[in-house]
């Protein structure tokens, strides 16, 4: 790491993240699963498969993706 640079999402350790869900999750918990990475990072999950490698996204990513969502272009 150089200067004040995080390292990239997917440099950083999930084996004890703390992941939270939408309390709007489904009765059957059919969701995805976010935590929190340093420098506005965040990890997305599958709820149903945690086996599976997650999403890493860095802060302007996603910020770019909620913008999307919200605007509904995605």
């Amino acid at each position: 790491m150089t200067g004040d640079r995080e390292p990239e999402p997917y440099a950083y350790d999930l084996s004890s993240a703390a992941w939270r869900k939408s309390s709007a999750s489904g009765p059957e918990n059919n969701c995805v699963e976010i935590t929190d990475l340093p420098g506005g990072a965040v990890a997305i999950r599958d709820s149903k498969d945690t086996s599976r490698e997650p999403l890493r996204f860095n802060a302007p990513e996603w910020t770019a993706f909620r913008q999307g969502v919200i605007s509904g272009e995605l």
